[in-house]
């Protein structure tokens, strides 16, 4: 398991599990198809950004399997999505495509219910 420090590991978590709202199954199927391009889709292990397949790997994992690198995943994420959540107002967020679809490949459909 990554050294994550005392009170920490539970939090961030959850707090990644809460801003990750999206299954490893629709995340899967998001990263294959914004990964599919004009000559054809990636190989599905490619598809999507590589951030997109870091969160893809730790939804996988158990807490108790997280290494270093699943952890500042995690971190990065909780951030970059709290932080466009101060940025962006929802309704407007919800009607920009492109920014919809940066959120999802991080794990987080902002439309979606929770």
């Amino acid at each position: 398991m990554a050294d994550i420090s005392a009170p920490e590991p539970d939090a961030l978590w959850d707090e990644f599990h809460s801003v990750v709202n999206m299954t490893s199954n629709e995340l899967e199927a998001w990263l294959r198809t914004s990964g599919a391009g004009e000559r054809g889709e990636e190989l599905p292990e490619r598809a999507g950004p590589e951030r997109g397949r870091q969160v893809l790997a730790v939804l996988r994992k158990r807490r108790t399997d997280l290494d270093d690198t699943d952890v500042e995943v995690m971190r990065e994420v909780v951030d970059t999505v709290t932080a466009e959540f101060e940025r962006v107002r929802i309704a407007d967020a919800v009607r920009d495509q492109d920014w919809r679809h940066r959120m999802m490949s991080l794990g987080h459909d902002p439309v979606k219910d929770t």
